[in-house]
């Protein structure tokens, strides 16, 4: 059974752009590792322009193994280079029943 994800990736100054380019292959990388389904992920931007990103992982299993994959660990390095991964309960927009974000455009 599948596991859905939000991930939040807050840019570090200067790097929006490079961050929106990972963040624009993040899922097909996972993708091709076979570690995420095929529903579409979804980003979306933060008033704070943090990117806001949700797939669906395989399985929990899957999790693990991205944590043991080079390729997936690769791509993770360069985002720590780009950005902070944040919990989503720290945007500004969580703290509202309906939570709304800006859409993003690959």
């Amino acid at each position: 059974m599948g596991r859905f994800v939000i991930a939040c990736y807050r840019p570090k100054p200067g790097h929006a752009q490079t961050l929106a380019a990972l963040v624009d292959k993040h899922a097909s990388v996972l993708r091709g590792e076979g570690l995420i389904t095929e529903r579409p992920a979804h980003v979306m931007r933060a008033a704070d322009g943090t990117f806001v990103e949700v797939f669906e992982w395989v399985s929990p299993v899957a999790v693990e193994d991205a944590h043991r994959n080079p390729v997936v660990q690769e791509l993770w390095r360069e985002f720590g280079e780009v950005c902070d991964f944040v919990p989503v309960g720290e945007l500004a927009e969580a703290r509202s029943v309906f939570s709304e974000f800006e859409a993003q455009v690959g």
